[in-house]
């Protein structure tokens, strides 16, 4: 496939995700929207797709590189499809490009009466047009058979057993970030040359390694628990967890290229984690034009406690209410295993934009009523979610704001973040299941 098709096709995918969400037009998107985007991807996928990355390939950021087969592959599984080949076989017979027509073809035009009568009829040539029928016969039959021809390729991808293949990863740091991770493999079995280590949600860590090597390091910049993948050509042999755990509160701010950390000494109070002005200073980083994104984190094993059955209550509260933050968007989110729980706060005014997702189950504001989640974060806020049998009830301020039942399997639960714009703090953050309570 030549590289003008690839990007009609990556054009077409575009136009078909902006048709899905019906937000209107991409070029009047904000940052919060492609924000929302990387989340309602991550819970269909259960790939996270960065801001930064949603923003080159709509254009709003210079990047002449090509999206990779990982970026692809997500968007194709976000519009349903098992990847990006499928998505582009299920449009090959579909026309990528709408062509003006001619002024010399013949048309026809309809009068109110529903008459019908030829225009630039002088211009009709029996010859032309049968070189055009022809033309456009051979175009079909050779579609047809590229079509064809790509389907029984498809079906002659070598399968391989895992058990010829070996693939793990250890840590630097036990603890803390950023961390680096060392890949052992063998993929000397393999009969492909296309052989890659997948580094989980960031687009970045997934790379095409040598077959005839062993080792492969990587850098983390952010927390979470992750499912490292070694891939031959689209068959995945081996899978390999690691968490990359935070060596108690981590507070960061979130860039292009790497995150902006902050030293714990500088956010940590009274047990408090916050970020103010006084931080914010100290790493000379303005609050205006645009409020910088603002992320704290608290992940480590936290024993045995599930999604299914657990207790969680935190305190929060985001008092900057100035500029591009006037509706004070924030999310609350507890990480599991290979799942996630999102949860939205926001000024009062603003509930009419935001959206709730737990293990599977998604919620939009245009949808359903999620005005439970708007409250006074100026002051400090009560977030608790009670969930039992995989049902859940989230109550702000002891009022309860919504209820659901989740359909994934229950996940043990890692860890938690929390999202801000600007200026924000925490404290009390627990957990409790069976009896056992964790406290952040």
């Amino acid at each position: 496939m030549s590289e003008k098709e690839e990007k009609e096709y990556i054009q077409k995918c575009l136009i078909d995700i902006e048709t899905k969400l019906g937000w209107g037009a991409s070029v009047e998107w904000s940052n919060y929207d492609l924000e929302k985007l990387s989340d309602e991807i991550l819970v269909k996928t259960n790939v996270a797709l960065s801001v930064t990355t949603l923003k080159r390939l709509w254009g709003k950021v210079k990047h002449d590189h090509s999206p990779s087969l990982t970026t692809l592959n997500t968007l194709a599984q976000f519009l349903g499809f098992e990847d990006w080949r499928t998505y582009r076989l299920n449009n090959l017979n579909q026309p990528l490009e709408i062509e003006t027509v001619h002024p010399s073809i013949n048309t026809i035009e309809v009068d109110s009466n529903g008459s019908s009568s030829s225009i630039n009829s002088s211009t009709w040539n029996p010859q032309k047009w049968m070189i055009i029928a022809a033309g456009l016969f051979l175009t079909i039959i050779g579609i047809a058979a590229l079509n064809k021809t790509t389907q029984e390729s498809s079906k002659k991808i070598t399968k391989y057993d895992s058990s010829k293949f070996s693939f793990k990863a250890n840590k630097v740091l036990s603890k803390g970030l950023p961390n680096s991770v060392i890949f052992d493999y063998d993929a000397s079995a393999s009969l492909s040359e296309s052989i890659y280590i997948s580094q989980s949600w960031d687009i970045r860590r997934k790379v095409r390694v040598d077959k005839n090597n062993h080792h492969h390091s990587a850098i983390y910049y952010y927390p979470g628990y992750f499912r490292t993948k070694l891939i031959i050509d689209s068959q995945i042999v081996k899978t390999f967890d690691i968490q990359i755990a935070t060596d108690g509160w981590l507070g960061l701010i979130e860039n292009e290229s790497t995150p902006i950390y902050f030293d714990q000494k500088d956010i940590m109070h009274d047990g408090i984690a916050s970020v103010d002005t006084t931080d914010l200073n100290k790493y000379h980083v303005d609050l205006k034009p645009i409020s910088p994104h603002i992320r704290l984190f608290n992940q480590d094993d936290l024993g045995n406690i599930t999604n299914d059955n657990f207790t969680f209550r935190t305190t929060l509260k985001n008092d900057y209410k100035t500029g591009d933050n006037a509706c004070q968007f924030s999310q609350v989110l507890i990480q599991c295993v290979d799942d996630i729980i999102i949860i939205p706060l926001c000024a009062r005014p603003c509930i009419g934009d935001i959206t709730l997702a737990a293990c599977g189950s998604y919620f939009t504001s245009k949808e359903s009523d999620l005005s439970g989640f708007g409250t006074d974060l100026n002051n400090w806020t009560t977030l608790k979610v009670e969930c039992k049998d995989k049902h859940m009830i989230f109550f702000v301020n002891d009022q309860k704001a919504y209820e659901l039942t989740f359909p994934h399997e229950a996940k043990r639960i890692v860890g938690v973040q929390y999202r801000f714009n600007g200026t924000a703090a925490v404290k009390e953050t627990v957990f409790e299941s069976n009896g056992l309570e964790k406290k952040l």
